[in-house]
This record gives C-alpha cells, sequence and structure tokens, in this order.
C-alpha cells in the first residue's frame, strides 16, 4: 500500500470517528462483539435509520462489516484501518518528535554561546 493510499485510508477513520454518534457506536461494539443496528440505536438518542447511515460511514471506512442472518445484518469491528490510522499518527508523532528535538538543540547551543 502506497504512503498517498495509507494516508487516505488514516483521514477516511479519522473522519469516520469524529461523530461522537460514530464513536460510541464503535465503543458498543468493542463492548459487545457485534450488534444490529435495531440494537445500537436501543442505546443512542438517534432513529434506527440514523443508526445505519452512521453504520455505512463505518463501513465505508473499513471499521466495520456487516453479515447477514436471516432478515437482520449484525455488525463487528475490523480492527484493521484502526492499525492503520495509530501506524499514521505514530509517523506523524515521530516527525514532530525529531524537529522539537532539532528546536531544543538549537536552544541548548545559542544558550552555551551567549556570553
Amino acid at each position: 500500500m502506497s504512503a498517498a493510499t495509507r494516508d487516505d485510508a488514516a483521514g477516511a477513520v479519522f473522519t469516520a470517528l469524529a461523530d461522537p454518534t460514530r464513536r460510541r457506536i464503535v465503543r458498543t461494539l468493542v463492548e459487545q462483539g457485534t450488534a444490529t443496528a435495531s440494537s445500537l440505536a436501543s442505546g443512542l438518542p438517534v432513529t434506527r435509520q440514523a443508526v445505519a447511515k452512521h453504520l455505512g460511514v463505518l463501513a465505508d471506512a473499513g471499521l466495520v462489516a456487516g453479515e447477514r442472518t436471516g432478515r437482520e445484518t449484525r455488525y463487528a469491528l475490523t480492527p484493521a484501518p484502526l492499525t492503520d490510522a495509530m501506524d499514521w499518527m505514530l509517523r506523524a508523532g515521530a516527525t514532530w518528535d525529531a524537529r522539537l528535538d532539532r528546536l531544543e538543540r538549537q536552544v541548548a547551543e545559542r544558550r552555551t554561546a551567549a556570553p
């Protein structure tokens, strides 16, 4: 996977998780393992249709997958995109750490050189 593709995938995860309702859905799936849109809606102050739309956004980001069982679809988390997003954050953090280290060395050098 190219760096641009990884960045796009991380962006989709961040966008999906920016919404508090979707974060609650993810949290519920972490706790329960799987759930239907109806059961998720029963614990949220939104309609089942709204939950279905939120699940669609999460699915588009690769964060959930649905498995049809009879008339219902049970949703479960798919953690790989979270790992990709965490890797992106680690790379971004490492870049800033390196920049801050260079700045700290420059400040220390200037203090040492000052009369």
